[in-house]
């Protein structure tokens, strides 16, 4: 994959973030070498600019020696090497490496061939720094994930290869690489940035495209089951409302139940009038999810390919600008909405659970079992699926609200986007959980409405299912069943065995 700095899709980040190999596009080199070459005449000049040969944040009044830039570097990345908790995902954290490297692409940063150089040779040999999930308040950048990234590259810390965790400077030695020396100013353009928050919001984001057009599926599978009305969808009622989301939802599910005989047997003559709002109302609640994860996709295509440290080096006139690119507010908020349609998006999915096993409202054998009582069927993991987006509801507090200062109050007012970001992968597998145990569910209840069979989308999907779970006539252990589908869901595996279009994100 090749980075175009300040060009790169979320398809482009998304691939990288499944493992594609990164490289840096060859026109980017002229900007970092003008960039370099301002920051040398900057030292040159000898007068005090922040973060180049002075402290930094409240200590930013202090004056270095040009004998000692080189030390001030190392020094701020093993200082802000302070990060704790469980180590981040090796796929995060080569993301948070590309965005790093297409941001220094921009040539803004003033950092030099060689230590870009570095970061896109640790990625292309597979070397991936240890990174400390917790320690960020998404403001000065994310200093203390950074700052473990930027300590591998001198040789501190750890570094996973081929699976293992090794010490930092030996794993350079069996890659062939030399141990980085810091020049002025590069200590500092490693650590500040808002990539640690954008690559775990991004993983997010990716995560929920697969988790929404899955639960788009199962949500038609479970109208089947219920034999509930296709009117909802209809494309007038959606354009009367306008949003695009919620017509494109509603062209989804359309397409998604059309030539099913399972529908056509109750399509008139049938004694319920409306449907509960997990079935009708699927347009206006996912179709409002897809709206915000679109909203979201967009801030952080922006951020992505956008340069967030600081200083900032303007090569044509050989300035160092102070600024406050590296405050994460934005990569807050598009978190905070990732959470909010996660949130709704398992909510209204328990619902359908919830309502299939209840006989007074689907019309089904109690939770789903042709011998109630004997067999208590889908009882439990409807209360599993209840007890996944309670969580969910308490994780999806918005993390941009919260702020306190650090750096003894010369950073009074931070965003809060690390956590904020980092939460949803754990979000997402919650809601992967649900929407599988909805397919199971919505599949059973298909399974009594045999010999008609669903759409042939439909169909499709309720066959993928069989071939890895099969219908559930007495009790069984169900957790192998669960975890035979949420890996079908969590792989995109659902979503790939449906012969129809899905609205997307990336």
């Amino acid at each position: 994959m090749i980075i175009k700095p300040g060009a790169t899709t979320l398809a482009d980040w998304n691939a990288i973030y499944e493992g594609a190999d990164v490289a840096l596009d060859a026109g980017a080199w002229d900007a970092i070498d003008a960039s370099a070459a301002a920051v040398a005449r900057i030292v040159a000049r000898g007068a005090p600019v922040y973060g180049i040969n002075t402290g930094f944040g409240k200590l930013a009044s202090v004056r270095i020696a040009d004998d000692e830039l080189s030390t001030l570097q190392r020094n701020i990345v093993l200082s802000h090497a302070a990060g704790t908790g469980a180590p981040s995902p090796v796929p995060v954290v080569r993301l948070m490496m590309a965005l790093k490297l297409a941001s220094f692409g921009m040539g803004a940063s003033g950092v030099r061939r060689e230590t870009v150089a570095m970061l896109e040779a640790m990625l292309v040999r597979g070397l991936v720094p240890v990174v400390p999930s917790q320690g960020s308040v998404g403001a000065s950048g994310d200093l203390a994930p950074l700052a473990h990234m930027a300590a591998a590259m001198i040789g501190v810390g750890e570094i996973e290869l081929e699976g293992r965790r090794v010490p930092a400077a030996e794993a350079l030695r069996q890659a062939g690489l030399a141990p980085l020396d810091l020049g002025p100013k590069e200590g500092l353009a490693l650590l500040n940035g808002t990539q640690f928050s954008t690559a775990n919001a991004l993983a997010g984001l990716f995560r929920a495209e697969t988790i929404f057009r899955s639960a788009l599926v199962t949500g038609a599978l479970s109208t089947e089951a219920a034999k509930g009305s296709d009117a909802p969808f209809d494309a007038r009622i959606h354009a009367l409302r306008g949003h695009a989301g919620q017509r494109d939802v509603g062209d989804a599910l359309r397409r998604l139940m059309a030539g099913s005989a399972i529908r056509a047997s109750h399509a008139s003559g049938d004694s319920r009038v409306q449907d509960p709002y997990c079935l009708r109302c699927q347009p206006q609640v996912m179709g409002a999810a897809l709206d915000l994860l679109r909203q979201a996709g967009a801030t952080l295509g922006i951020e992505a390919n956008g340069v967030s440290d600081n200083p900032l080096i303007f090569a044509d006139s050989d300035e160092a600008l102070s600024g406050g690119n590296f405050h994460a507010e934005p990569v807050a908020f598009a978190a905070d909405m990732i959470a909010l349609a996660l949130c709704e998006i398992g909510s209204i999915s328990e619902r359908r659970i919830a309502m299939l096993v209840d006989p007074a409202l689907s019309g089904l054998p109690a939770f789903l079992t042709p011998r109630p009582g004997l067999n208590s069927g889908f009882m439990i993991p409807q209360v599993t699926a209840a007890a996944l987006v309670s969580e969910n509801k308490q994780r999806a507090y918005p993390a941009s609200v919260d702020s306190i200062p650090t750096s003894a109050n010369q950073e009074d007012h931070v965003s809060m986007a690390a956590h904020g970001a980092r939460r949803l992968l754990d979000m997402a597998d919650n809601v992967s959980a649900v929407i599988a145990i909805e397919w199971l569910a919505a599949c059973q209840g298909i399974d009594f409405h045999a010999p008609l069979k669903s759409s042939d989308a439909l169909q499709a999907a309720h066959m993928h299912l069989r071939a890895a779970v099969p219908a559930l006539e007495d009790d069984r252990h169900f957790h192998p069943d669960m975890v035979a589908a949420t890996a079908l869901v969590r792989t995109g595996s659902l979503v790939a065995s449906v012969p129809a279009g899905l609205p997307g994100i990336v």
